[in-house]
């Protein structure tokens, strides 16, 4: 059973789902975000209800500090962490030669330097102390047309395959998480009009990390939650591109 586990992006949806599941499994937890105010309510809240320990490691993964400040969290050998959650992110939407080259950057750091980053320091201490597992949260936009958005989650699907197959028989798990619409803050962050999406599409976080928690725990190299979802991303795959992009948000 995992002993401790770390989470970015975890004051707020998937992320903060993640730990609340956690908790309950009497998982201990270190949670990272930027607000620290946030992070301490939450540890508290996560703490009183089931009795875990909670830290809390305030740190912006937009920055070379906050960055460093995970990745040492993460190799630390005392009180080793044996799941790390690459949960932080957001999305980005626009044309890409209206939009600011520096969000890009930021945008495709967060959802691909960062986890590479604390990924490869999590294997190299993982493999050396007896295993661990590790998931990146991902998007069935991966499987879609669905701009820098979907190219960066796609990285987290094609990595994880491969990371899962090299290091899973040496007990190291690495697990994309491939979720739908999901009825948390990301949408409004955003600033998409999400109105047209039939109500039979949304899932809910707790659905959702319930399903990717049975799957990192049989070391599963990608979960796509429920059956719909993965009907939908298996259509993805086999449909002309110009379907597969149907249906792209419309700024609010």
């Amino acid at each position: 059973m995992t002993s401790r586990a770390l989470i970015t992006g975890a004051t707020a949806g998937i992320g903060l789902e993640f730990a609340r599941q956690l908790a309950a499994r009497g998982t201990g937890l270190v949670l990272v975000a930027r607000d620290g105010e946030r992070l301490a309510r939450v540890a508290r809240e996560l703490g009183d209800e089931h009795g875990v320990v909670v830290e809390t490691l305030a740190a912006d993964l937009h920055t070379d500090d906050g960055v460093r400040a995970v990745d040492a969290r993460v190799a630390a050998l005392e009180k080793p962490v044996d799941l790390l959650i690459n949960n932080a992110g957001y999305g980005i939407g626009g044309d890409l030669a209206a939009t600011d080259p520096d969000d890009e950057q930021k945008h495709l750091a967060i959802h691909v330097a960062v986890p590479l980053r604390l990924t490869q320091t999590a294997l190299r201490r993982m493999l050396a102390t007896g295993g661990g597992r590790i998931a990146i949260v991902s998007s069935v936009a991966a499987f879609t047309p669905r701009g820098t958005y979907g190219a960066a989650k796609a990285w987290g699907v094609s990595f994880a395959r491969w990371a899962n197959l090299s290091y899973g028989p040496r007990g190291v798990s690495v697990t994309a998480i491939a979720p739908g619409f999901v009825r948390t803050e990301f949408h409004e962050r955003m600033g998409v009009d999400v109105s047209g999406i039939p109500e039979a599409l949304w899932l809910d976080a707790p659905t959702v990390v319930r399903q990717s928690l049975r799957a990192i725990d049989r070391g599963r190299s990608v979960v796509i939650p429920t059956v719909r979802w993965r009907v939908i991303a298996a259509l993805a795959r086999i449909l002309p591109d110009r379907l597969s992009a149907a249906g792209q948000f419309r700024s609010r």
